[in-house]
């Protein structure tokens, strides 16, 4: 499969365009791949309103009935509830690793194994979150599809 990519001036629209003998698993896997990268989450910070992009975050948190939305630099606040966006961002590379916590796949760096059977994961910003071991077999099996 040849790759072209080719730089277009900033208030042209930007475009992915695939040409292929038959739709594939390959082929879909790079579809849902692209669609999980596109994508906005409304939150706040310092009393201003962001749009931020899914891909800028980190993992998402609940605490005390208030969402945050962490980032590799700066933390949001969110006024969606962790279940409405466990559902927007299911198919954006995010999974529910405890009962307050969601995480972006696509900023693991690495996994490794903890006490009880549950998991540490290392994000790419170091910043470390456990993942409990009832969330640990949708990990793996969320883990092996990408």
């Amino acid at each position: 499969m040849d790759i072209r990519v080719k730089q277009i001036k900033p208030e042209e629209k930007e475009l992915v365009a695939i040409y292929c003998h038959e739709v594939n698993d390959e082929v879909v896997e790079i579809v849902d791949f692209v669609k999980s990268r596109q994508g906005t989450v409304g939150a706040t910070s310092d009393g201003r309103r962001y749009e931020i992009a899914v891909t800028d975050v980190f993992y998402i948190e609940a605490i005390d009935n208030r969402t945050f939305l962490y980032c590799k630099n700066h933390t949001y606040e969110c006024r969606q509830k962790l279940y409405e966006l466990e559902e927007v961002l299911s198919n954006k590379s995010f999974i529910r690793i405890s009962k307050s916590v969601l995480v972006n796949l696509m900023k693991i760096q690495s996994i490794s194994p903890a006490l009880n059977g549950r998991f540490l994961a290392t994000l790419k910003n170091g910043e470390e979150i456990i993942i409990s071991r009832k969330y640990v077999p949708d990990l793996k099996n969320r883990l092996k599809k990408h």
